[in-house]
């Protein structure tokens, strides 16, 4: 072969591995903490774009950062996402959701999980938020998880919160928890905890001034589930959970979203950015759907019955 021919046959490859490599997306995908429901949608949106058609190694590539924890920890991410150069990121939760919004205003941001993206300041509103943000809000139907620690356990009248008061999507929790206890003639009492360390002694903290526990979508106390289900257990009190992932780890209830399809539904808002469209005119979708979980094994434990038309009507029944 000529030397000319060879050259040319070299170059039209490194051409063609050079597009081909273009033609992949980065999709870097960032949470706040490692916990099921979290981790569900990261799954779920991974799972979303392999059915939209993207081949993982393909046509994406996938990065995963969890901030343990740490809010410093999620702007060093963020930053380092924008560094890299991502073709899309994906902020699970508010506190890793804001950290990525401030890092860039010209990557196409896709939040998901988080509670109130307007009071977040992520978006100027749901139906255009503008900029270069969107997402998927997890809203929970607190009125309906309210009515069905009513239905469970009617005797209980006063409710303890626990919170993380540093936390956007908390603050805003429990003024909606309030407002639909309200109505129900249910007292809340406030359990603050602003890191992991400080679930348990807030959960213990609740006992004997509350009838029974609720866990919003707060990721710092999702994160020590257990230590405040066993706090719970020591005070013969039961633990309801906003997010149905917490039912396998304690809960004795929740009525709530199924968090591998909040992963679908945000895949689906990736999937448009990456065809081009700006996530700024995209209007943030609320997740849909209510799912309800079980757990008849606590149940045992603490001595109550479960009423057999709510086990009838049970999505899932843990043992």
């Amino acid at each position: 072969m000529h030397k000319g021919t060879i050259v040319g046959a070299l170059a039209g490859l490194l051409l063609g591995a050079g597009l081909a490599q273009a033609q992949t997306s980065k999709v870097a995908i960032t949470a706040i903490v490692d916990h099921p429901a979290l981790e569900a949608v990261r799954d779920g949106v991974k799972e979303g774009l392999a059915k939209a058609g993207y081949a993982e190694g393909k046509d994406v590539t996938f990065v995963y950062e969890s901030a343990q924890g740490q809010a410093p920890t999620a702007v060093q991410i963020a930053r380092q996402f924008v560094g890299d150069k991502a073709s899309v990121i994906v902020a699970i939760s508010t506190p890793s959701a804001q950290a990525v919004a401030s890092a860039t205003k010209s990557i196409p941001v896709i939040f998901s999980a988080v509670t109130d993206p307007v009071g977040a300041q992520l978006v100027k509103s749901a139906e255009k938020p503008g900029g270069n943000v969107t997402g998927v809000s997890d809203m929970a139907p607190f009125a309906d998880q309210l009515a069905l620690v009513k239905e469970i356990t009617p005797n209980v009248k006063s409710i303890g919160v626990l919170f993380n008061p540093g936390e956007a999507n908390s603050v805003t929790s429990l003024a909606m928890i309030k407002a639909a206890a309200e109505k129900l003639g249910l007292a809340v009492v406030e359990g603050p905890a602003t890191k992991s360390a400080e679930v348990q002694a807030a959960a213990r903290g609740l006992i004997g001034k509350a009838d029974a526990l609720f866990v919003p979508t707060d990721n710092t106390i999702v994160s020590a589930f257990e230590a405040a289900v066993g706090a719970a257990q020591q005070g013969k009190i039961p633990v309801y959970a906003a997010d149905t992932d917490s039912v396998a780890r304690g809960a004795l209830a929740s009525v709530g979203f199924n968090y591998k399809q909040i992963g679908h539904e945000t895949a689906e808002l990736v999937v448009k950015v990456l065809k081009g469209e700006n996530p700024g005119d995209l209007p943030v979708v609320f997740a849909q759907g209510t799912d309800l979980y079980l757990n008849k094994g606590m149940a045992a434990k603490l001595g109550i019955t479960l009423p057999e038309a709510l086990v009838a009507r049970a999505t899932k029944v843990v043992d």
